[in-house]
């Protein structure tokens, strides 16, 4: 059995201070070190002692300083892979969300919505960030590793999903997954029939604990 334990980076300086994020490299905040402390430990009360673990992460830092927290926990270096970053806002990044708000074009209800332009300058299309993360997810489960974790951003894990459960590229135009900043998402695949199921999306409970904590 494969196990897929999908992380979306906790809080960063690009949520508190109101601009956007994408590849602008926000770090994270007093806040979400420790929430990324907090998945760890919950990664690692699910993940059996004794079983390979391997990790991988988007090469920004506030899912490195995420993925630091969970190799330290699991004695595993983290395997950086660029192509699991955020959707790239081009001009737009770590400017104000206001900015971005008044030029963004939405895509259409109907027609081509993978190539569409957002009419800001350098920012990509919903199909070149679709085809990098599947690309990366290609890779990643080319190994028979049972246990994986996948440290990403929280747009970029509608296409880790999608990728998962084999929806053809072309047909992700509409699809949206949410998972809160911080949360595990669980994605297994069994030995026999070799499905795929999405066992648990977004979970944080984890940061509820942390929350009641004293």
């Amino acid at each position: 059995m494969r196990t897929l334990h999908v992380v979306t980076h906790p809080e960063a300086t690009h949520h508190v201070e109101g601009v956007v994020g994408g590849w602008h490299d926000s770090r994270l905040t007093p806040a979400g070190v420790r929430a990324a402390v907090s998945i760890a430990r919950a990664l690692r009360a699910r993940i059996p002692d004794g079983a390979e673990v391997e990790l991988f992460t988007s090469d920004l830092r506030r899912t490195l300083r995420t993925a630091d927290e969970v190799s330290e926990v699991f004695g595993v270096k983290p395997v950086l892979d660029r192509r699991l970053r955020e959707k790239s806002y081009g001009e737009a990044e770590g400017r104000p969300q206001e900015w971005l708000d008044r030029r963004f074009v939405p895509p259409p209800a109907a027609g081509e919505r993978m190539d569409h332009h957002e009419g800001v300058r350098g920012a990509e299309t919903k199909e070149v960030w679709a085809r990098r993360v599947y690309a990366a997810m290609d890779e990643i489960l080319r190994s028979p590793c049972g246990h994986q974790i996948v440290v990403t951003h929280g747009g970029s894990l509608t296409y880790v999903v999608a990728s998962w459960i084999g929806m053809p590229i072309e047909s992700v135009g509409y699809v949206s997954f949410r998972a809160p900043s911080g949360s595990i998402t669980t994605l297994r695949e069994d030995d026999f029939f070799h499905n795929r199921q999405v066992v648990g999306l977004g979970d944080t409970r984890h940061l509820d604990c942390r929350r009641r904590s004293p």
